[in-house]
């Protein structure tokens, strides 16, 4: 079956596809990677979204438009995927959509609103599409994430040591695919406080910290980072997770109240250690051997330098060494988890997401030629296998020394 998987991440920056071959032999899925097209999210509708994220107001009407344009903008990106990917051929989208609030109380999942109405995909391509896939674990008594936990623990089964899988959007999250168990969350920011802080402090000229430039020149203000660990997020226990709603400018604002002439570079840098910081005090706390990492903060070598500095010798390696790239890595794992839906297949991993039961996720949106399940599977999957050429190594997690590069699409 060839899928797509759609993706926008909390940076809001990007839309990401991703296509790949799936097929299901007993307990296993082989994924054969087909490439992986992304665009930036169109000028006027990135701003009208951020406009309109907590803690921002908004309204039912601005909602509404959202929902259309977001649908619209994943529409287009489908229908571009399934012509220049998939020769047209494709089966099915799976859709993330764009997730604008997470509504948390007392460390408890009770809502997660995605936006971009699937009916636009369907509409523009003639594919079912799958979409709406955190729901139903919220439902469950699950957090709705890290989704990506059951792709990782299915990818890196059986791999040497303690693996850990590492992506780094807006929100930072880890999965451990440990002996028992497997453990999943967020750590906390990712890019989310320095793209808040950059667009901030340069009056709206610059959206994110290109190339880590900022941070680069900057020096660490270890009063403001202590403050900002004082966060009681970071001492929640797992399951947990974060978002927007809680990592905001006015959040960064009143951290920053009591040194309001601190050089924009030094909070960038601080901002950055704080990243490293708590995903590698994540790491370490699992026991994780190996850091295999994806997402737009790969490509920022401040990053990455302070990550492998925060690590203290626990290899830090892209998900491109192990065959899928670290740009399209989350919209590959949505093209899983659709796949999964569409065969009956529960797509949660209860002990990474705290849910009470493992659970088929999603709401389908039938094609053009209405809806054609397959049999449903007679057992779950217990691995996931790449099939064909391995993608080249990418981002500085796989090679440090290669300059330039802009970690993120605009």
């Amino acid at each position: 079956m060839r899928v797509i998987g759609l993706m926008s991440g909390t940076s809001c920056d990007a839309l990401d596809a991703a296509a790949a071959d799936l097929t299901l032999d007993g307990d296993r899925i082989t994924l054969t990677p087909l490439g992986a097209v992304g665009e930036p999210c169109p000028g006027p509708l990135r701003a009208a979204l951020t406009a309109a994220l907590p803690p921002a107001a908004t309204t039912l009407r601005e909602v509404c438009r959202l929902d259309t344009l977001i649908g619209q903008a994943f529409a287009a990106l489908a229908h571009r995927a399934d012509r220049e990917l998939c020769a047209g051929r494709a089966d099915l989208i799976s859709s993330h959509g764009q997730t604008v609030y997470h509504w948390t109380e007392g460390g408890t999942v009770r809502g997660t609103l995605q936006l971009g109405n699937p009916a636009w995909i369907a509409e523009a391509t003639g594919r079912p599409v799958v979409s709406d896939l955190r729901s139903r674990d919220v439902a469950a008594g699950g957090q709705g994430a890290p989704l990506v936990s059951l792709v990782d623990t299915l990818w890196l089964a059986g791999r040497p040591g303690v693996p850990c899988a590492l992506n780094l959007g807006g929100i930072a999250n880890i999965t451990v695919p440990t002996g028992g168990a497997p453990l999943a969350f967020d750590t906390g920011p990712g890019n989310a406080l320095v793209d808040a802080a950059v667009h901030h402090l340069s009056g709206g000229r610059a959206a994110y910290d290109a190339d880590g430039a900022l941070a680069l020149r900057g020096t660490v203000h270890q009063p403001l980072l202590r403050r900002l660990l004082a966060d009681p997020y970071y001492a929640l226990p797992a399951p947990k997770t974060t978002g927007r709603e809680h990592f905001h400018l006015p959040y960064l604002l009143a951290a920053l109240a009591d040194w309001p002439a601190l050089p924009a570079e030094d909070v960038v840098a601080t901002l950055t250690r704080l990243t490293a910081h708590t995903v590698a005090g994540a790491v370490r706390a699992a026991g994780a051997t190996e850091v295999i990492a994806s997402g737009g903060g790969t490509r920022n070598p401040a990053l990455t330098a302070a990550l492998r500095a925060e690590l203290r010798g626990v290899p830090l390696r892209a998900s491109g060494e192990l065959g899928l790239p670290a740009d399209a890595k989350e919209a590959y794992a949505f093209a899983v988890l659709g796949f999964l839906t569409l065969h009956g297949l529960a797509g949660t991993v209860p002990s990474c997401t705290g849910a009470r039961h493992p659970r088929v996720l999603g709401s389908v949106t039938p094609g053009r030629d209405g809806l054609r399940l397959p049999p449903p599977a007679a057992a779950a999957p217990t691995r996931l296998v790449l099939s064909g050429p391995r993608q080249r190594p990418d981002g500085p997690a796989a090679d440090a020394d290669r300059r330039p590069f802009s970690y993120r699409r605009e």
